[in-house]
């Protein structure tokens, strides 16, 4: 038996990074700073990639500092590096859900109300 499932709770590093491929599919891309139990210590930082329905949610909804809630799984972007043909590779957490959290003062300005919402 195997699992791989990762559940993320923090806030986004950037604004969504859109993509929209001839084929109709579309891709967004992001960072997620969550901290450690001790709030002394830098945050992790985490690459996530969402796909369809739920990065057209990402894009309309998500903004820079928002906390947001993920549920998807790991996988690795593997690449050789254009100078030295070296293989190279990144984790990236691959989203299936999507849930929009935090309060309405995260969310003035934004289109959305401020309840939890899931997508996925």
């Amino acid at each position: 038996m195997s699992i791989n499932v990762v559940t993320l709770i923090g806030r986004v590093g950037s604004d969504p990074d859109m993509k929209y491929f001839e084929s109709g599919k579309v891709k967004c891309r992001l960072t997620l700073a969550v901290n450690r139990r001790r709030n002394s210590d830098e945050p992790d930082w985490f690459t996530l990639e969402l796909w369809g329905k739920t990065a057209e949610v990402a894009g309309t909804y998500v903004r820079k500092g928002k906390q947001i809630g993920v549920k998807g799984s790991l996988k690795f972007d593997t690449w050789s590096d254009r100078n030295t043909g070296t293989p190279r590779s990144s984790p990236v957490i691959q989203v299936d859900q999507l849930e929009l959290l935090g309060s309405r003062r995260d969310s003035e300005g934004d289109m959305g109300d401020s309840s939890p919402e899931n997508f996925g």
